[in-house]
């Protein structure tokens, strides 16, 4: 008795019917079929349906070729069969790939990483720095030991950047904001980053790299191409219009294809009207309709080439020569139709009618490339990132798809998943150096691959749609769904989200990592070698046994106010295409590398030499207030233009690039206007400590500012001369 119950209810040993439109509620093996065929894309992302058929599958082969097998999780798109339930839950192809992605833990990103040994390596330099000048203060000056404490906490306020982490937030979320508009959706904000230390993309190859749609590439007419685009069109169930495209992915691109020869299906259709039909049959691989001809009635059929080609009238020699043309085409990773025809002398059709077939010719069809991929592989290899297609289609295909856009290249090969199982990590580490292309992949082998290239010190992105991708991509540094075709699984998995699923898109977000995290280190830049400075007037003053040049607000409206908007200006630098010509930086690559901290030592060193000079200029005055207040004012001034210098590496004050970031001129200008209420409004002079200064004094400021900038230019300068 055929009952109808909630899916959930399904237990093994069970028998279930199965129609077109029907979701599988199951793992099971067939017992009866008719012409079935499933969508298993989200399991194998395999885009065209699964033909199914009931045989014996001799040895151990990849997902999406156990045609025997159903799986929950897919769909019937056309036929009906029955199955035998032999797997629920967690044990089903879908629950193993569940329970892969519960054990697959998320990785840090570099920059988390980076920030972490930066906090580590800057808080114990600020804690020894601190306790060296209590020490001094104590011991050697005889401070009392409160005031020594005092000073070394308002040294401790100078030397940390207070504001860094506010400022790494707001210039990821403008990384976000950018990136969005290039069609790539942030859904964790350090993946922004962490796409630029990316050095290996594993890409999917169908939608991502293609254009998931079937084109007919080529075909070989045996004697009339018309009659041969005809039979295409009328062999075919498959409907285009301007709404939407019905029907199978092959039948569709013949369709497309009549439309590119201007020959329109529906009106061939009602010119040669359809009378009986024989099914497509995964059994006997063909597919025939009969149509009124002005001749009479013609049967029309279309196939699998072997197939056919058995059930034709050519010679042996014939036949070879069409194999050859067949297997010409299938190395350049086309799918091949053959078509023949034959009159009839009644409508009604059997089996027995598809043979002694007059050979018509061969249509090979593929899923071709994007126009861009080819570009952006380019620009990958350029900027040292190695792509690697990851697939679960055949591995003919996909090799020549490789090829085509420069993936696949002669020093590399393409294997295929079942070549993996019985290699252990240390091997496949060995392994996927030589390998661009793995075709036929399990969920199990896009993780290991993963990890095997991260276990050689690289940072991986991968891409996916399906749920078996989503547990790669939760193990890669950062996982990319993909928004058109992707389900909800990979995409809650995924970092980012592509709204075009187009693999260009991805070198495009790479660049904006490379610049959102050099925009990130400029940022860091400024603040140290500021707050170096301090660091270095305050260790002066107390060498010297001078009063102390700073009070604490004046160092927390630097740190938290002036300090801040030329930082955050830094952070939003316009982006240079130059950085796609690098090679990824290292995870282990320190911020605080020996080349970072010798400029962060010289440039705050020169700050400091003009600080010290403002702040003896007050004490020649005899005012440990006026001191303070030039060496505040010179300090606070002096770090807005430092802004400038950290803009790069090389001079810029005769260059364009000194005028390309008008936020950085909108910060100066706050910056100013904020310094100069401090130093001229009477109510607010008291809430920060501040002496009236006279106008020499005041020149004397706005002069050894501008003379730091001008130093460290010139310092650039020299340097860049070796």
């Amino acid at each position: 008795k055929l009952l109808q119950i909630p899916s959930h209810d399904v237990t093994l040993g069970d028998i279930v019917l199965l129609e077109a439109g029907d979701a599988v509620c199951a793992d099971g093996r067939l017992l009866e079929c008719a012409s079935l065929k499933c969508a298993e894309s989200a399991l194998t992302g395999e885009s065209s349906p699964a033909e199914k058929s009931i045989g014996e599958i001799i040895g151990e082969v990849p997902l999406g070729d156990r045609n025997n097998l159903v799986f929950s999780g897919s769909f019937v798109t056309y036929g009906r069969g029955k199955f035998v339930v032999t797997a629920i839950g967690m044990n089903t192809e879908i629950g193993k790939i569940a329970a892969l992605l519960n054990e697959t833990a998320a990785k840090k990103t570099p920059l988390q990483i980076s920030l972490d040994k930066f906090s580590k390596t800057l808080t114990l330099i600020i804690i020894s720095l601190c306790s060296l000048i209590f020490a001094v203060n104590v011991f050697i000056q005889q401070e009392n030991i409160l005031n020594a404490f005092l000073f070394a906490v308002a040294l401790a306020v100078a030397a940390i950047p207070e504001a860094l982490s506010s400022i790494v937030t707001i210039v990821l979320s403008f990384g976000t904001q950018k990136m969005a508009q290039e069609n790539a959706i942030i859904r964790k904000l350090q993946a922004v980053e962490g796409l630029g230390s990316i050095s290996i993309i594993c890409s999917d190859k169908t939608g991502t790299l293609t254009q998931n749609k079937m084109t007919v590439q080529d075909f070989y007419p045996q004697n009339n191409e018309e009659f041969l685009l005809r039979s295409a069109l009328l062999c075919n169930d498959a409907t285009i219009s301007a709404a939407e495209k019905i029907g199978d992915p092959t039948e569709i691109a013949l369709v497309a294809w009549g439309q590119e020869k201007q020959v329109d299906a529906d009106d061939i259709r009602a010119r040669y009207p359809r009378l009986a039909e024989l099914p497509f049959d995964s059994e006997r691989k063909l597919m025939s309709t009969v149509h009124q001809f002005p001749e009479g009635l013609t049967l029309i059929t279309k196939g699998a080439v072997d197939v056919l080609l058995h059930r034709t009238q050519l010679s042996p020699a014939e036949k070879e020569n069409i194999f050859k043309i067949n297997q010409q085409f299938s190395e350049r990773g086309l799918r091949v139709l053959a078509f023949g025809w034959r009159q009839l002398k009644s409508p009604a059709l059997t089996l027995n009618e598809e043979q002694d077939l007059t050979f018509l010719g061969l249509v090979a069809m593929m899923d071709p490339p994007r126009p861009e991929s080819a570009a952006a592989v380019a620009d990958c290899k350029a900027a040292g990132i190695r792509p690697i297609m990851i697939t679960g289609d055949h591995k003919v295909t996909a090799a020549a798809i490789a090829k085509e856009i420069g993936i696949l290249t002669p020093e590399t090969k393409a294997v295929e998943g079942s070549e993996l199982e019985h290699l252990d990590d240390k091997a496949l580490e060995q392994l996927v150096p030589e390998v661009s292309v793995y075709a036929r992949v399990s969920p199990e082998h896009k993780i290991r691959i993963v990890r095997a290239w991260q276990n050689l010190g690289n940072s991986v992105a991968m891409t996916g749609d399906g749920v078996n991708d989503a547990p790669a991509l939760k193990q890669a540094d950062i996982g990319i769904a993909m928004g058109i075709t992707g389900t909800e699984v990979a995409k809650d998995a995924a970092d980012m989200v592509l709204t075009d699923d187009n693999f260009a898109t991805i070198v495009h977000a790479v660049k904006n990592g490379r610049n959102v995290y050099a925009n990130i280190t400029k940022a860091i830049h400024f603040l140290l070698s500021g707050n170096t400075a301090g660091i270095l007037t305050v260790l002066y003053a107390s060498l010297r046994g001078l009063p102390v040049p700073f009070a604490a607000v004046h160092l927390l409206f630097i740190n938290l106010l002036t300090d801040s908007l030329p930082a955050i200006a830094l952070g939003l630098e316009p982006h240079n295409d130059q950085v796609m010509q690098e090679k990824p930086r290292s995870q282990q690559a320190a911020i605080l590398n020996k080349n970072f901290l010798f400029n962060i030592v010289l440039e705050g060193s020169v700050i400091a030499l003009a600080t010290i000079l403002a702040f003896h200029l007050g004490l020649n005055k005899g005012n440990a207030a006026i001191a303070s207040t030039m060496a505040f004012a010179t300090l606070c001034l002096s770090r807005l233009l430092h802004g400038f210098n950290c803009k790069a590496e090389l001079p810029i004050l005769f260059t364009e690039q000194l005028w390309n970031n008008r936020v950085l001129f909108l910060a100066l200008f706050l910056g100013v206007f904020l310094l100069t209420a401090v130093l001229f409004i009477p109510f607010v002079q008291p809430f920060f400590q501040i002496a009236v200064l006279t106008p020499p004094l005041l020149t004397s400021i706005l002069l050894l500012a501008l003379g730091t900038l001008i130093v460290i230019q010139i310092l650039k300068w020299l340097k860049s001369l070796k």
